[in-house]
Order: C-alpha cells, then sequence, then structure tokens
C-alpha cells in the first residue's frame, strides 16, 4: 500500500518575526508546505499543535514542533540541503550568538503583549521609548559582534542562521519601531542585502 506523504503544516502569523524565521528556512531549504495564518490562538486544533497558543508551530507528518529555534534545528536535522549553520566553528558560534541575542535579549523586550503592557502601566507614550531602548541595546551587541565576520550576510557571503533572525528583527526595528539606525551602518548594510534578496522577499510579509 502506498504512503502519502502529507505536505508540512506550518502555524504562523504574518507580523511574527519568529513566523519569518522559520517560512525563510523551508523556502530556503526548497521544503513544501501549508502555511496556516492563526486569527486566534485559543483555536483548539491550534492548541492542540501547540498548547502555549504561541507562533509558530510545525505539523511535519505525525511530528509537531513548536518555539521557532527548535523548529529550525529540527528542520536542519532532518533536511540538511541548503545548511543554516556554516562548517567553520568560530562562524557557527557567532550565527549561534546572534540567535541568542535577538531572541533572548531583544525580541522579548518588544513582543507586542509586553509593549502594550507597559503602556497600560506607565503610559502609552513610552511603549516607542521602550521598544527602541531594547533593541538599540542589541543592535549595539551585534554591530560590534559582526564587524570581523560579516561579508554580503551577517557571517559572510551565504545565508545562514543568524541571517534568518536578523532580517525580521532589522525589519521590525526599522519599519515598526523607527528606531534611529544612524549609529548601525554594517546591519543597515546587511539589511540593504536582505532586501535585495528574493528569498528574504517573500517573507516580508
Amino acid at each position: 500500500m502506498e504512503v502519502i506523504e502529507q505536505k508540512m503544516k506550518l502555524y504562523s502569523h504574518p507580523f511574527s518575526s519568529c513566523s519569518r524565521r522559520v517560512r525563510l528556512a523551508l523556502n530556503l531549504k526548497g521544503l513544501d508546505y501549508e502555511c496556516i495564518n492563526i486569527t486566534s490562538f485559543h483555536d483548539p486544533e491550534f492548541l492542540e499543535v501547540n498548547p502555549m497558543g504561541y507562533v509558530p508551530a510545525l505539523m511535519d507528518g505525525t511530528t509537531a514542533v513548536s518555539d521557532s529555534y527548535a523548529i529550525l534545528l529540527y528542520l536542519e536535522e532532518k533536511y540538511p540541503q541548503h545548511a543554516l549553520l556554516p562548517q567553520d566553528l568560530m562562524k557557527k558560534t557567532i550565527n549561534y550568538q546572534v540567535a541568542s541575542i535577538v531572541s533572548s535579549s531583544i525580541q522579548p523586550l518588544q513582543n507586542t503583549i509586553l509593549v502594550n503592557y507597559i503602556g497600560e502601566l506607565v503610559s502609552p507614550d513610552e511603549k516607542l521609548p521602550w521598544a527602541q531602548h531594547h533593541i538599540r541595546k542589541g543592535f549595539v551587541a551585534l554591530e560590534k559582534l559582526l564587524v570581523k565576520y560579516a561579508g554580503k550576510y551577517a557571517t559572510g557571503d551565504e545565508i545562514y542562521l543568524a541571517d534568518l533572525y536578523l532580517a525580521p528583527q532589522l525589519y521590525n526595528a526599522i519599519y515598526r519601531f523607527l528606531l534611529d539606525m544612524t549609529e548601525f551602518p554594517l546591519l543597515l548594510k546587511l539589511n540593504k542585502a536582505y532586501s535585495e534578496t528574493p528569498s528574504f522577499q517573500q517573507i516580508i510579509c
């Protein structure tokens, strides 16, 4: 009896930078998937996949994986085409560091839920300065970290894990939070490269 492989399902949201990372990886690896945009995070079907109720979440056959970092590592292990990590150990380490800075020290502090809470707790006028402050702090570190490793992209001339994290974060910083990028010439250069690369253009919205 022939086994028909099920198309992967990605539970996503257009404005989620975490979801964009995964969509970019899937596109780079040439994987066929169905993108399901979540409109209600209380959807029972979605909560079966990810009880936390956050996007992204991936269904690959009977395997459910949630959290963008876990999904990216899963995809890298199972689908090695277009490697998301370089072979060079130092560059690989830089990719891990960039992913950690964005996912742990920037993104959670400019998350919509938290920013809105700051607006309610303090003042609506404090929402934008709060987000800008924490994004800038992370960007200062990233600018210094990448100066010796960047090529066309974050750690050379190939797209790797660091770029998957940087591209959506830069987009949010510039267009959503209106961060003054004058002090970040390297990050601006990378953002320009992303904006001119078709695979990144596909996941902007």
